[in-house]
Formats: C-alpha cells, structure tokens, sequence
C-alpha cells in the first residue's frame, strides 16, 4: 500500500467509528486547546507588562529616601532620611539626566458639589509633566511661575472628571481638597498605573509649593516625598546612577565608609525582573497544558489497543495475503497521527475562539492572540503524540501471527 492508500484507510476506519472516534479526539482537542492557549496567554502577558513597562520609560528612575540603615538605627544616630527640592534641583543639572522633579504625595478628601471623594493628590514641578510624559486632553498645565506663587491649580485625570463633573466641562471649576479650593485647569490624557501604584486617570496634580503650604503642610516645606529622574535615551543607566549617588552622598555630607540614607530604584531592573517571571509564567502554563495532552495521549493509546484487539481477524487476512509487517505498522500508525492532527486543527480553532473572547472582555487593554509559533508547535505536538502513542499499539498488530489471528474469536 502507498501512502495516499494509509491514508484513506485511516478515514475509512475513523469513519467506521465515529463516536469512538470523537471520543478518543476529545483529550486530544482538550489538550492542543489548553497548549496553545495558554502559550498565547504567556505571551500576551509578557507583550502587556512590556508595554506597559515602555509606556512608564525604563529609563526612569525614582531615589526615595531611607537606604540600608534602619529606621531605628537612624534614630539612633539622631538623623533623618529626606529629600529636598534643592536635591531635587542638583540631580536636575546632571548631563547624564534629562530631568528630575520632586513630588509629594498623599490621600486626601476631595469634594465638589456634592460629591465625596478620597483621592490621590501630587504635588510636582512643570519638569514633572514632561519626565512622565503626561500630556492634557483639555486645558493648560500649570508653570514655574504658578509653582512660585503657590497658585491653587489643579491638573486633574479623566475618572475624576467625570466623577465631580459628569457631562460638563471641567475647565474653570473648583476642587475642594481638604477644604482648600483649587481651580481646575487641565485634564490629562490617558489612564494607566503608575510606578508609584496610582492610576493616571484618578489622579490630582498640583504644584508642589501649593501642596506644601495648604495640604502636607510640613514644617519643612523644602522636604519632599520622592524625586523622578530620567536618563538620556542615548546614555548609560548605569552611569546615571552612578551620578545620582555621588550627587546625593556629596549634598547629604555621607561620609565614604557610611551607606546611603536614600535609595535608587531603576524601572528597567523591574522590566527585567517582570520579563523573568513573565517568561516563567508562559512556561507553566504551557506545562499546564502539555499534561492535559499527554492524558489525551494515553486514551489514544488505550483506544488503538482496543481497535488492535478488535481488528484482529483483519490484521490476519491482510497479512495471510501477503502485507508484511511493516505495511500493518504504518496503517495502525496512520490512523493514531490522523486522529491526532484532527484532533489538533480542532484544538487550534477552539483556542482561538477563546482568545478572541478574552481580546473581546479584556477591556481592549490585554489582547490574546495565537502566533504561528504557536500553531506549529501545536501541530508538532499532536503529531508527536500520535506517533508516541499510537507506536506500541501499531508494533503490537505488526507483531502478530496471520495463523493465531485468523483463529481468534
């Protein structure tokens, strides 16, 4: 028998019985269905921590006071981790950098109308506008001046828009932020969590003198909560740090045996970091998935040994008429990579009706969608498992006497 002749046989026998058949497929189809699936889910995580990530700047780096001394053994030294904006100023006229901006930040109730709300506020510099690259959908950003006259402005995301102004325009309303008005000036564009946990379409910015003077209302108002740095796109990072480090040790009169009283933080160890557990994550799932196959396997194997059984009267005629052993071999062989591959084109259909369905009520932030890498080694692993698994039932037939066979009951 040719090939073009196995292969007809093998339909001709799945078609003989359908039911077993569509049984024995259905591990199969489970299994290229959870594989690639999940492989296309691992991948899609690691394209959205990715973006993500590139949308934040891996060049972005935060210095936050407090370094490998406790807070109790500070304490004890009778010194306290801060940060100034004259810090912040310094670490500004690096070359390596193309900017830093102190913030403050914190919770506090906001109010207009009637409407009630708890609300992340940040107090910035103009420079901070353009280091995180927050652009406005309506109105202005305020400047250096309104950060020297402590003008009481707010910048604003669109979830509070249209929280405190549902279908009106914002622009020239007021804010009551812990009883202290603030005149809305701008909207920001886009919507997103930020490195400091908050989200862009939820926050309030305003200039940091004013959040200083009427809501942190610090006896220090020169300190602040953090400073945003970026590096030059065509510099080193690691440089970058290097310079921030000396900047701050040499402002804070750190001594050179004594460790730092701030820490850096560079958001590309955190995109190499999240890539790791992404990476890791795709790997799981994809495990996760070769099981369920390899449990469709094993039924393919135990069908194919009933059919052996079952066949064997045919096998014996087959071979009292002259099919050699190897021709027995590859039609048995045939019919388990048939229903294999069968049972993988259909998988590979089901996965991607599922990950259209998670595109679709994913919110448009996470999309899913299968890869050629994907399909292939799905189609490799059906054909492997058929092969694996349908071998021993097949070697079991080709093994078998024409005399015993044609006996058998």
């Amino acid at each position: 028998m040719n090939p073009v002749q196995i292969l007809i046989e093998s339909f001709r026998s799945m078609a003989a019985n359908r039911l077993r058949t569509a049984l024995t497929m259905l591990g199969i189809v489970i299994g290229i269905a959870s594989v690639v699936l999940l492989l296309a889910l691992g991948d899609s995580m690691q394209r959205f921590i990715g973006k993500q990530l590139q949308m934040l700047g891996t060049n972005m780096v935060y210095i936050m006071p407090g370094g490998d001394r406790t807070a109790a053994q500070r304490a004890r030294e009778g010194k306290v981790a801060v940060l100034t904006q004259g810090d912040a100023e310094a670490l500004n006229a690096l070359p390596s950098l193309t900017g830093a901006a102190p913030a403050l930040q914190g919770n506090f109730k906001v109010s207009a109308g009637n409407e009630n709300l708890s609300s992340t506020v940040l107090g910035v510099t103009p420079d901070m506008f353009t280091i995180r690259n927050w652009r406005v959908d309506q109105g202005t950003l305020f400047g250096e001046a309104d950060v020297r006259a402590s003008a009481r402005l707010a910048v604003i995301g669109q979830k509070v828009a249209d929280q405190f102004f549902y279908r009106a325009d914002p622009l020239g309303r007021y804010l009551r932020i812990e009883n202290v008005s603030f005149q809305v000036i701008g909207v920001l564009a886009g919507e997103g969590r930020q490195p400091d946990g908050t989200d862009l379409a939820e926050q309030i910015v305003v200039p940091i003198t004013a959040a200083s003077a009427h809501l942190v209302k610090s006896p220090f108002p020169q300190n602040v909560h953090y400073i945003n740095a970026q590096g030059r796109p065509d510099g080193s990072m690691v440089d970058a740090i290097e310079d921030i480090k000396e900047v701050m040790r040499d402002r804070h009169r750190i001594r050179v045996d004594d460790p730092d009283d701030f820490r850096v933080q560079n958001l590309n160890t955190i995109a190499e970091t999240a890539n790791k557990i992404t990476t890791g994550i795709a790997l799981l799932l994809g495990l996760i998935g070769a099981i369920s196959l390899l449990v469709g396997g094993i039924g393919i194997m135990n069908i194919m040994l009933v059919s052996v059984t079952e066949r064997t009267r045919e096998i014996g005629i087959r071979m009292a008429i002259g099919a050699r052993p190897n021709a027995v071999l590859l039609q048995f062989l045939a019919e388990a990579v048939v229903i294999c591959l069968a049972g993988g084109l259909v998988g590979i259909a089901i996965a991607a009706g599922g990950a259209a369905l998670i595109t679709k009520f994913g919110g448009g932030d996470f999309e899913v969608y299968l890869t050629m890498s994907g399909i292939l080694v799905a189609c490799g692993f059906s054909t492997a498992v058929g092969v694996f698994f349908g071998f021993y039932p097949a070697r079991r037939a080709s093994r078998l006497l024409p005399v015993d066979c044609l006996r058998y009951e």
